[in-house]
């Protein structure tokens, strides 16, 4: 027996077309920069229905210079209003938008261009000299036929590097065109919406080509109140660059519910972003703990006024449980994290405590990876061989493996079996998984440390060094031990003006983790290397110890 139910495919220009209408009074401010003397925020805005407007306007524009079909047009930009028209008008006309990380390596950029077969290119006017150092000169994106530029910024450079791509003014060809579209009502809903690359820690970069369908059950979903339940009254403030992982789907929830935005460009350091919020008064965020962890130093030393805020979401990377104590402490704000990847849209799971947690059990829940969350499907592999599922016991560790309607399926034009069974994700992240369905994320399968036969969670060893006052930052990594096959190494970021001895954190440390767990070997050093999206980069760490560029001290 059939349903009676409508079948209405599930587009991208349904959320444009809700957010332009019923909530066209709703509004975009963008930070275009920061006062020199005062330090605070210089702004413009515009509402959800001047955002459509234009949307209809580039899409027109993009018709006109040769987007007739599904052919990709990358975006090379920071947090703005008009990244904001890209997301909404590409999909929507039919087109596939490509989020180009403006971090990546230059020839992994050059690759990732080429490998989608990006036709156009929409770049920031500020970050034209980074475009142009693809690897390859003229001849780096041979299938690139124009390139449209936002804002100020040195357009010869565009034109001498890649003489034959055609260049465009952002404003002058939306100037040009109607402010109305007619977004088409039959595209398949399972055809290409956007598409973002992985960040490429070990080979090329991988592509994961989101569907209409996955980005509209993704963006309902995360208006959810298990996830940041966004809603018509809240201003968002956007931190999470909108060229990883769609922002963690913000820009589509919150233009769908009509919830204001906020977009601080490239003003991302503690300073400008606590006048940011300050000045804007914010009500939810989301960024990365390395961004949290600035702040919270930031605010150490000079006011910061975050009583705006009511949700901050954290992920990327484990949130030190000190660090949201601290924040909860001090400022009543709880950090919430969350896991997920390039390859779930990204939302898997979040961590809130269960109805019937009691008071004193809420951080224990925060410090977990979260619950997962409805419409996600977690299981635990115990045994890759043979690919067991573990019992959902809390404490049988396996890898993480995912399914869902917005979890990618295949690698754009990359046959990757080994990362997919029987229809599942294999997400290369090691935890467990409770009978409540919280999940703990103990390591990445390449970052796991076994000493003599025994798992060290890397994670766990962080965030409890993290907990000693004088550390800024610790990163623990697995080298070779001629006795135990492999021990933990931390290397660590002191805070400014502080000392602490390796005696000392062993010390510190012997009452907070299991004896065995604690390193022998410390190196101190500058700063944690880092990736292109915020995450702590340990095979940078590991090359330099092979390379003995690390100076270690032993105790």
């Amino acid at each position: 027996m059939k349903s009676t139910m409508q079948d209405n495919p599930l587009l991208v220009s349904a959320i444009l077309r809700r957010g332009g209408t019923i909530h066209s009074q709703s509004t975009v401010t963008t930070v275009d920069s920061i006062h020199p003397t005062s330090g605070a925020p210089v702004t413009r805005t515009a509402t959800f229905g001047d955002v459509a407007a234009n949307a209809a306007r580039l899409a027109n524009a993009l018709r006109r210079i040769g987007i007739t079909g599904d052919q990709r047009v990358g975006t090379f930009c920071w947090n703005h209003q008009e990244h904001l028209e890209c997301y909404l008008a590409i999909p929507s006309m039919g087109a596939v938008l490509h989020t180009l990380n403006i971090r990546l390596f230059p020839e992994q950029l050059t690759y990732v261009v080429n490998h989608a077969d990006d036709r156009v290119i929409v770049v920031d006017g500020s970050l034209i000299p980074v475009l142009c150092k693809a690897t390859g000169g003229a001849n780096a994106f041979p299938n690139v036929q124009h390139f449209i530029v936002i804002g100020e910024g040195d357009r010869s450079m565009l034109t001498q590097t890649f003489p034959s791509i055609q260049v465009h003014d952002y404003a002058t060809l939306l100037a040009a065109e109607q402010p109305v579209f007619d977004w088409p009502e039959t595209l398949d809903e399972h055809e290409a919406a956007a598409m973002c690359y992985t960040s490429g820690t070990t080979g090329n970069p991988k592509g994961v080509a989101y569907s209409h369908r996955s980005t509209y059950l993704h963006s309902l979903a995360s208006l959810g109140a298990p996830v940041l339940g966004l809603d018509e009254p809240d201003k968002l403030l956007v931190i999470v660059p909108m060229f990883h992982a769609n922002a963690w789907g913000m820009p589509y929830s919150a233009f769908f519910c009509g919830a204001d935005f906020v977009f601080p460009k490239q003003f991302l350091q503690a300073g400008p972003l606590a006048a940011i919020i300050a000045a804007t008064r914010p009500t939810v965020t989301a960024a990365v703990p390395t961004i949290w962890n600035d702040i919270w130093n930031y605010g150490e030393q000079n006011p910061l006024d975050l009583s705006s805020v009511r949700s901050v979401t954290s992920g990327g990377a484990a949130v030190p449980r000190i660090l949201m104590q601290r924040f909860k402490d001090k400022y009543g704000l709880q950090i919430m994290q969350g896991w997920g990847m390039t390859e779930t849209s990204p939302l898997g799971s979040l961590a809130k405590p269960h109805k019937y947690a009691q008071p004193h059990e809420f951080m224990d829940y925060h410090d977990l990876a979260g619950r997962v969350l409805p419409g996600v499907e977690l299981r635990i592999v115990s045994n890759e061989e043979t690919g067991e599922v573990a019992p959902m016991d809390g404490s049988t560790i396996g890898e993480i493996e995912v399914r869902g309607p917005w979890v990618t399926g295949a690698y754009y034009l990359d046959a990757t079996p080994e990362k997919f069974r029987d229809g599942w994700l294999r997400t290369g992240d090691m935890g467990t998984l409770d009978s409540l369905g919280y999940l703990r994320i103990t390591d990445r399968t390449k970052d796991v440390i076994k000493s003599g036969g025994e798992w060290v969670s890397s994670i766990d060893l962080e965030n409890a060094i993290m907990a000693h006052p004088a550390i800024a930052e610790a990163a623990v990594i697995g080298v070779p031990d001629p006795r135990w096959d492999e021990r933990p190494m931390a290397c660590l970021v002191l805070r400014p003006g502080s000392s602490v001895t390796p005696a000392e954190l062993r010390q510190f440390l012997g009452e907070r983790v299991a004896k065995w767990w604690i390193p022998e070997r410390w190196a101190f050093i500058d700063a944690v290397p880092k990736t292109s999206v915020g995450k702590f980069d340990k095979k940078v760490l590991r090359a330099q110890h092979a390379d003995e560029l690390l100076s270690v001290v032993e105790g």
